[in-house]
């Protein structure tokens, strides 16, 4: 065994040991980093400063891209400075943050995504009754809900998963420190963490067929809609969200409870990006900025910013 400290390092598994290819990943990885960070900032100002946006749905979109701004800040810049520099290392520390905050964010976008499909349920399937439902304090108390709930869930995992000493080469077999792979580095079999990820299973499987059964019924009243464009527009809205879930959600779940190949895979790294770095960038083109409202709302913002630079020259 060895003798492990807080000064002890990760290794981390690049996307290649090319010179060239490190930098085209470091490359793209920014592209993808910029592009989710000014959409999600984009979409926390337009909500923010225009006041026909203060609604349930959009307060949610807020959350959302809150998180998803986190959520992305959490692995990529780590990732890209490890490609520029050929070092793929972090500290002892550095990786219980990303535990850490792993777990916190992504919880609370699965707890979010259920609340979001809930509002969507109430909008379209019980309108006369959706502003007393999903009322201003409703909706606080579930987005509250959502971020203690991820909050909670991120303490159990990161305490179970640095319960256990680790033993050998501190060799992680992915881009950021994700847990079945710390696991693996455990010098014995970590019970409670399992156990922290089965619980964490049932909880995601529930949200997941709620997430299911209120779209169901979305659809279903959709489908008795008598105007096709309202039906059109439910549905763009609807179905690019429910993908986003489905593909969140399947891909983590193949990634936690699949076991472990014996030796490292470029395939492990491809399905970490779908859970780690497509939502977050996707999430912006999905939820809001292919609204109508949120163009309204951008276009807005910038005649006003338009004239109030003519106002000043």
């Amino acid at each position: 065994m060895n003798n492990f400290t807080l000064e002890n390092t990760f290794f981390l598994m690049g996307f290649s040991e090319v010179r060239e290819i490190q930098i085209l990943h470091a490359v793209l990885f920014l592209v993808i980093y910029l592009q989710a960070l000014l959409g999600n900032l984009l979409i926390i100002i337009l909500i923010s400063k225009d006041h026909r946006l203060h609604t349930p749905m959009y307060y949610f979109l807020k959350n959302m891209s809150f998180l998803d701004l986190c959520f992305i800040s959490i692995t990529v810049p780590k990732s890209i400075t490890n490609s520029l520099t050929n070092h793929n290392t972090i500290s002892y520390l550095g990786c219980v943050s990303q535990v850490f905050f792993f777990f916190f964010l992504a919880s609370t976008e699965v707890a979010l995504l259920t609340v979001m499909s809930y509002d969507r349920y109430v909008a379209i399937c019980h309108p006369l009754q959706y502003e007393i439902i999903m009322n201003h304090g409703a909706c606080v108390q579930m987005a509250a809900s959502s971020w203690v709930s991820g909050g909670l869930n991120a303490i159990l995992h990161t305490a179970s998963t640095f319960s256990k000493p680790f033993c050998g080469s501190l060799y992680v077999r992915q881009f950021f420190c994700d847990v079945p792979q710390i696991l693996y580095l455990a010098c014995s079999n970590n019970i409670a963490e399992l156990v922290v990820i089965g619980l964490n299973f049932v909880l995601d499987i529930v949200c997941f067929v709620f997430i299911d059964i209120s779209y169901i019924n979305i659809f279903s009243t959709v489908l008795r809609m008598p105007s096709r464009e309202s039906r059109s527009k439910a549905f763009s809205t609807c179905l690019p969200h429910l993908l986003v879930v489905t593909l969140f959600i399947s891909s983590a779940f193949f990634a936690y409870l699949r076991p472990l190949p014996k030796s490292p895979s470029g395939w492990d790294l491809l399905v970490s990006v779908f859970y780690t770095v497509v939502p977050p960038t996707m999430n912006p083109l999905i939820y809001s900025l292919r609204n109508k409202d949120m163009k309204t709302a951008l276009r807005k913002l910038l005649m006003n910013r338009h004239c109030s630079s003519n106002w000043k020259s």
